[in-house]
């Protein structure tokens, strides 16, 4: 490892310092409006996002804004420090941003929303490219997605990226369907094939790096199973929207989803995760959000103390990035909370403390 590596891991370390702790959260929490949390803000490591963003917008979009601007450049100092023979995991990692911009754009043709409607909710920065994934998407070709005027203009777009291949195979489905989540799981699966190959070629600490993405696409295929079956969707479609690499396999969750008891899913998850209480609490509201946020829960429990423990490592760089998404998730959940007028004891039961 070099000395600037070196150097750039203790940069880290003490950026960690710069977390949001849950009493800071909670006092996010107990703000009267959004207008304060942003104030609130001000006062952190957010400060400088959110004094740029003030010039050109207002709560909420102000705090979105900032907030992805902030996790831009975290990740770019990430970038900087990350020893060398992990940063093509790295950079294959944070490539989930450009995929997050894709998906949102999409969304946004879908439903007829425009570059104003959208922009602000990009995970991008000033004057620099989004994503981080190093053969990114420039903000300036972002923009003109967001003009393309319909989702086949977007897809054709995006075919120099390398990502409109594999949404071109799913235009036919979608025009049969109105099915964005055939797009949504096509992306997924090549972003998340694309990394669990990369980690293989780090030397030492993957495996445990390798475990939080097969839990994260468990997360992602078993969210999937609920709201598919909610919204009664062919097992067909339903199956598009799967991605491979996770704790069980494919072919698991479209037993699971045919199954007539609803619980099957959770049952055939034991040996890793103890659902059963938050599917209970799922079964009675129908509210997957809280669903989500145990699964979440669970996996900072069990994979944040992991990261931090080798302090000198990729798997650090790694633990780095992943808390300072989750401490996104958290300001997120904590604004569209105020935005809805959720209780602040409500809001607190979404925070994910770690």
């Amino acid at each position: 490892m070099s000395m600037s590596q070196f150097g750039g891991l203790g940069r880290l370390r003490a950026l960690s310092l710069s977390f949001l702790g849950t009493e800071k959260l909670y006092e996010l929490a107990r703000a009267k409006d959004i207008a304060e949390i942003a104030q609130q803000l001000e006062a952190t490591w957010y400060g400088p996002e959110i004094e740029a963003a003030a010039s050109t917008h207002k709560p909420p979009e102000l705090i979105e804004v900032a907030v992805n601007r902030h996790l831009v450049q975290v990740n770019r100092i990430a970038m900087q420090a990350v020893p060398l023979m992990g940063k093509r995991a790295l950079t294959s990692y944070l490539s989930k941003w450009d995929i997050e911009n894709i998906e949102l754009i999409l969304a946004a043709k879908s439903l007829g929303r425009g570059l104003e409607e959208t922009a602000a909710f990009l995970v991008s920065s000033r004057n620099v490219p989004v994503g981080l994934s190093l053969m990114n998407i420039p903000l300036t070709d972002l923009q003109v997605l967001l003009q393309e005027p319909d989702v086949e203009g977007v897809i054709n777009y995006l075919v120099k990226y390398g990502y409109g291949a594999v949404l071109l195979q799913q235009l036919g489905e979608f025009h049969k369907s109105n099915d964005l989540g055939v797009f949504t799981g096509a992306l997924q699966d090549l972003y998340y094939s694309r990394l669990l190959w990369e980690l293989r070629f780090i030397r030492g600490d993957e495996g445990v790096l390798r475990e939080y993405v097969r839990t994260e696409i468990t997360k992602r295929n078993l969210l999937n199973v609920l709201k598919s079956r909610e919204s009664k969707l062919n097992k067909e479609v339903f199956s598009k929207h799967l991605i491979e690499g996770g704790l069980l396999g494919k072919s698991e969750f479209l037993d699971a989803y045919s199954s007539a008891d609803p619980g099957d899913v959770v049952k055939r998850l034991e040996p890793w995760f103890d659902l059963s209480a938050p599917f209970e609490k799922y079964a009675q509201s129908g509210n997957l959000t809280e669903f989500e946020v145990a699964i979440d829960r669970m996996a900072v429990a069990r994979f944040l103390p992991r990261f931090r423990s080798l302090p000198i490592s990729v798997t650090a760089v790694f633990g780095f990035v992943i808390q300072a998404e989750f401490e996104r998730q958290n300001i997120r959940r904590i604004v569209y909370g105020k935005q809805y007028g959720m209780t602040e004891q409500h809001i607190k039961t979404v925070i994910l403390a770690g």
